[in-house]
């Protein structure tokens, strides 16, 4: 299918994850740039404290399920979870078509990405902030 090249930069989170999820499924590979600069909106603190106390729960024995610190892997597991089964099938395939990148890399400097028409809220924290409080 198509290659969709998509920039992060104040893009509301979940909106975000739910489009590349319904893209990869179609067959498209999805390329995500700026993963840092996208938005979660809501109060600050709650949801800086949601993802404290899902990173809090190691798991028994520290087998998981472990929460990552990494933006762009932050990102690939909220994806991960709007797929319909990410361990096999269409699922599987539809992850590994999809790519999360922090800034942008050399290979995507020419490339033109598309902007999803999301209004951004009044109230919000950047992926970037979120992580660096893990």
């Amino acid at each position: 299918m198509g290659k969709i090249v998509i920039d992060a930069e104040g893009e509301v989170f979940g909106r975000l994850c739910s489009f590349a999820a319904k893209q990869a499924l179609e067959g498209n590979d999805i390329i995500i740039l700026n993963c840092e600069k996208s938005i979660i909106s809501g109060n600050k603190n709650g949801i800086i404290e949601k993802y404290r106390i899902a990173r809090s729960r190691g798991g028994h024995s520290g087998k998981g399920p472990k929460h990552s610190k990494i933006v762009h892997h932050l990102m690939k597991k909220s994806i991960r979870g709007m797929l319909p089964d990410f361990r096999w099938g269409e699922g599987r395939d539809a992850f590994k078509r999809i790519m999360c990148y922090e800034g942008i890399p050399k290979e995507f400097e020419k490339e033109k990405p598309i902007k999803l028409k999301t209004n951004k809220p009044n109230r919000y924290i950047q992926l970037k902030e979120v992580a660096d409080v893990l």
